[in-house]
């Protein structure tokens, strides 16, 4: 029987880190192109080099992943379409993707692309996988918060739906589960589901009372210690982060792990030193999150490289002098790790494999075109022959115009020779064309050339007449009796943790059939569990759902639901994705668009829009106690008391000024956010006969947002507001001071 062998996945940010991930003993790389990835400060690399790329990783037994992990508006997609016609005659091993439209588009029109779902896809329970996997996806990566038993289930569920799965081993850690997170995009307009994050949970902050700087700022995550656990929970591959990280940094780190891999096959004792990682950048190292230890201990006060300062910690210092000496020492042995790197890149090729092509052939007789390449030589003739009467007779410009598309693979043409016997004579360009298919056809291993896809227009639905109507969320069961009060359809946001709160949550929705459960982002373990029996339990005629995996169980048990904000809907393939798929009968639209994005939206037939016009803005949501290094707290570790019963809320301030609202309900996970509500009544008058249904929400979220108004009177404003009341309209900003709507106006 063979051994298991786990895959090693390195980043690529530009050529340099993809050599050094190589020469370090990578198994697989993940790279980006210049467009339509999640990490534009990369360098990344243009597809002129992705064949050289291809051929160097495959002749090194090594994969090649593109990152395509953003998402998508539809301005985009006709240059999205024309990158996947590339993509799909090139040897890469498969794309990493977020967005559902790009799901839909990759099994409509693209097939032979191997789907790898991203990070970003904030895959945590079971449903979600398979959720991806009805969407084809061959592997997904697991959230980053999860534990070795929430990641031993969650593969064992993949791999019966024959799905692989990874988990990030090594670099970055993200404060809040990624997908979900809107600081950046937010704060700056640099969205991180555009691969624009600008990183603000690491900026420094107005010291907190617990006398932080960098209140949000997560040590790196490092696996190392935990390979058998990994290994027995059946992980399939070790991804490390750092696409924007030095070639030095990833050579370094992928050797260690690649080193610790094969100590583990060849049953040698793991080694318990993990010195060489505080060599290059790191911002010290927990591995909290997969131990389920979610405490204080995560957090570090300083952004920045740890290195120098770990030396004080670990010798303490009482000569300054020794103190110099070894941090020049320190900078000596960092030179000479990136020395060796560079030593080992530099014997890697990226270039392309030079041909010659030689062409030859006498009047009445076949074109011979002849191609040499360094490992081998052969012969292609014409099926018709040359004659010396024609429109163009051949000469060299016609040639390389008709060949030069063979530049376009792993080779290029080096030499281009024309035998004087061709002087006059002509064959028909139709000829040539089946001569340059019949070459690509050999070059490319015998494989056919896939020809370009036209993917049809979406056209919008035929006009109808629509009349809004407006929705409200709640989170607090005295606020139920807003049923009573108004037409409005009234939402109860169930909470993150399910499992101590089910038996009410039923008796909930049991005595008020009229509410309608909306499921949040994260579901995990029991808690998701409990979901899907809640569903079952109370059978409801409708949801809303930011989660795909309750979206999934909904489809499966033929409910009505309806995708909520946080699935990040943005272009018009994700909503027949979703319609198509899995019986979705509407959608809300993410407000990180703009009104010119919104408006490339093609709504289909039998399906709602919807979009959120006030609430309070979300940045992130994080499974670490936010209140750590704020406030303070008694318990140094998390446990299941504090997430069933704290209720907290504070506030951080940047060094711009800018207030950061803490709150941790009942129940929920801790959440961060803007100091200012969204309100957008612009949206309601721009489009007019779009939207099916506009939302509020009322739950009870402390930020610099105020209103002298009791809840049912803002019903009232609004639900005003949606009839066309002119009055109503003005007078909002009045009845609800100190909001935003810069989203709508700046987008993604």
């Amino acid at each position: 029987m063979s051994r298991r062998e786990i895959e090693l996945l390195a980043p690529g940010g530009d050529i340099d880190c993809i050599k050094a991930a190589i020469a370090a003993g990578a198994n697989a790389i993940y790279c980006g192109l210049d467009k339509f990835n999640a990490r534009n400060r990369a360098a990344n690399i243009t597809f002129d080099h992705l064949h050289g790329i291809v051929r160097l990783a495959h002749n090194n037994n090594c994969q090649i992943f593109i990152t395509l992990n953003i998402i998508i508006v539809d301005s985009e997609i006709p240059a999205l379409i024309g990158l996947l016609n590339r993509l799909v005659n090139t040897d890469i091993d498969g794309v990493i993707i977020q967005d559902l439209g790009m799901f839909y588009l990759l099994n409509k029109y693209f097939p032979t692309l191997k789907i790898h779902a991203s990070t970003q896809c904030t895959t945590h329970n079971s449903g979600q996988i398979k959720f991806l996997a009805s969407l084809n996806s061959t592997r997904v990566n697991l959230s980053r918060e999860l534990n070795i038993r929430e990641i031993k289930e969650l593969t064992s569920v993949a791999h019966s739906s024959n799905v692989l799965t990874e988990v990030f081993v090594h670099g970055s850690n993200c404060i809040s589960f990624s997908g979900i997170c809107y600081m950046s995009s937010v704060q700056s307009g640099n969205s991180g589901n555009r691969g624009r994050c600008s990183q603000p949970c690491r900026d420094g902050y107005l010291t907190t009372p617990e006398g932080k700087t960098f209140p949000l700022n997560l040590k790196d995550n490092s696996a190392y210690f935990n390979l058998y656990e990994l290994n027995n929970a059946g992980v399939d591959s070790l991804k490390i982060e750092g696409r924007i990280k030095s070639f030095d940094y990833v050579y370094t780190i992928v050797n260690e792990w690649s080193k610790h891999l094969q100590n583990l096959y060849n049953a040698v004792e793991l080694s318990a030193d993990n010195s060489v990682f505080y060599k290059v950048f790191n911002r010290d190292f927990t591995n909290s999150f997969l131990k389920g230890d979610i405490s204080k201990d995560m957090f570090i006060d300083n952004p920045r490289d740890h290195s120098i300062k770990r030396l004080s910690i670990i010798n303490d210092y009482a000569k300054e002098g020794d103190k110099a000496k070894d941090q020049e020492n320190l900078f000596l042995e960092k030179d000479k790790l990136r020395e060796i790197a560079q030593f080992q890149i530099d014997k890697l090729s990226v270039e392309k494999v030079p041909i010659t092509i030689a062409f030859s052939g006498n009047q009445g007789e076949p074109l011979k075109v002849l191609v040499t390449t360094p490992d081998d030589e052969f012969e292609v003739c014409s099926e018709l022959n040359l004659e010396n009467i024609g429109k163009q007779t051949l000469d060299k410009d016609i040639l390389l115009t008709r060949f030069k598309a063979l530049n376009e693979t792993q080779y290029f043409i080096n030499d281009f020779i024309i035998d004087s016997s061709l002087k006059n004579l002509f064959i028909p360009f139709k000829e040539l064309t089946q001569i340059k298919s019949r070459l690509l056809f050999i070059l490319n291993g015998n494989r056919e050339a896939i020809a370009p896809i036209e993917v049809p227009s979406l056209k919008r639905n035929s006009y109808t007449e629509i009349k809004p109507t407006l929705s409200v969320l709640i989170s607090s069961v005295s606020d139920v009796h807003l049923c009573e009060l108004s037409s409005a359809e009234i939402y109860f946001q169930i909470p993150n943790i399910v499992t101590p709160n089910l038996s009410q949550l039923i008796t909930l929705f049991t005595e008020n059939p009229k509410l309608v459960p909306w499921f949040p982002s994260v579901l995990i373990g029991d808690n998701f569990d409990s979901a899907v029996q809640l569903l079952a339990k109370i059978k409801p005629v409708k949801i809303v759902s930011d989660n795909t995996g309750i979206a999934y169980y909904a489809f499966k048990n033929g409910i009505n639901w309806i995708a909520g904000p946080q699935l990040n809907i943005v272009n018009s393939y994700s909503i027949l994705c979703l319609k198509e798929q899995f019986n979705c009968s509407g959608a809300f639209i993410s407000n990180e668009i703009s009104k010119v994005q919104i408006k490339g939206i093609k709504k289909p037939d039998n399906f709602q829009l919807f979009y959120s016009i006030y609430h309070p803005i979300v940045l992130m949501t994080s499974r670490q106690c936010l209140f750590h290094q704020v406030t303070g707290c008694h318990k140094n570790v998390m446990d299941n008391h504090c997430l069933t019963n704290c209720k907290k809320s504070a506030t951080i301030t940047n060094l711009k000024e800018n207030t950061i609202f803490i709150d941790k309900q009942k129940g929920f996970y801790h959440s961060l956010y803007n100091q200012y509500n969204y309100l957008n009544t612009d949206v309601v008058l721009d489009f007019n006969n779009v939207f099916d249904n506009f939302f509020i929400d009322l739950r009870d979220i402390k930020t610099n947002t105020e209103t002298c108004f009791e809840k049912p009177d803002i019903i009232n404003v609004f639900e005003n507001i949606i009839d066309g009341d002119t009055q109503s309209l003005s007078n909002v900003s009045d009845v609800i001071v100190n909001t935003t709507q810069a989203q709508y106006k700046k987008g993604i």
